[in-house]
């Protein structure tokens, strides 16, 4: 078997796997739900369609994450450039992500001297929604996901770090957990639904728009930070800021 052949069926048992989960679930509860209508409370009435709707966005993400994975892939992911503050992308992500994780708290710094970044405002979204989703999502009940800014490089770039206090990771995972599928294989990373997509179209899109994606993890923290470019009139002009 060759590796287009073995990338190929990692990636059918991969999406088979993912889908199967949430189908199952959604199926089961709706049948359960005409079958029984009249026998169940209120109360469980309404845990079930939450458990429906959440299995529902599980589909959806995945979905789009398929679909993200294939643009990049084929060189299709236009992006737009523009002077961008970064300040109310990242409360508006951790507004996102806050609905989904009701029992982790959040914390976030922006410097007020934080400049603008020359990005694709979309996709920068769609950066730091992953990153704070992931934070939450291998991090403890309870506990407090940091979200930082900082100028960084002779302020040529802004510094944006997300971190958690969850499972961690080992250093020689560092560049593992950004390739495609990849997810660590331990009792706790067991436990958390994913694709393994996630890091790897953030690391793509955060290369595409001429950033700088690391991770740190001593013990149990872990920190992401991502660099992004200045936009200020010398950038503006050297890119010519694409409409």
């Amino acid at each position: 078997m060759n590796d287009i052949e073995k990338n190929y069926e990692d990636f059918i048992s991969t999406v088979s796997h993912e889908l199967r989960t949430p189908l199952t679930s959604i199926r089961g509860f709706a049948q359960t739900m005409l079958a029984s209508w009249d026998k169940i409370d209120d109360e469980n009435k309404k845990k079930f369609l939450k458990i429906i709707e959440d299995q529902s966005n599980r589909l959806i993400n995945l979905v789009e994450n398929m679909l993200s994975v294939s643009k990049l892939q084929s060189g299709k992911e236009a992006l737009v450039f523009k002077e961008t503050d970064p300040a109310p992308v990242i409360n508006i992500a951790v507004s996102v992500v806050k609905s989904q994780y009701t029992n982790r708290n959040f914390e976030v710094n922006i410097d007020p001297k934080t400049p603008s970044i020359l990005v694709d405002k979309d996709r920068f979204m769609q950066i730091m929604t992953n990153l704070i989703e992931n934070a939450a999502k291998y991090s403890d009940e309870n506990s407090t996901v940091k979200i930082t800014t900082a100028y960084a490089q002779n302020c040529e770039f802004v510094s944006i770090k997300v971190s958690d206090t969850g499972i961690g990771i080992a250093e020689e995972d560092y560049e593992r957990i950004f390739t495609k599928f990849s997810r660590i294989d331990n009792p706790l990373t067991r436990k958390v639904q994913g694709s393994g997509l996630g890091l790897y179209i953030t690391k793509n899109l955060v290369d595409k728009m001429n950033g700088k994606i690391t991770v740190q993890s001593s013990g149990k923290e872990t920190t992401f930070e991502v660099l992004f470019p200045v936009c200020n009139l010398e950038t503006l002009a050297r890119e010519k800021c694409r409409q």
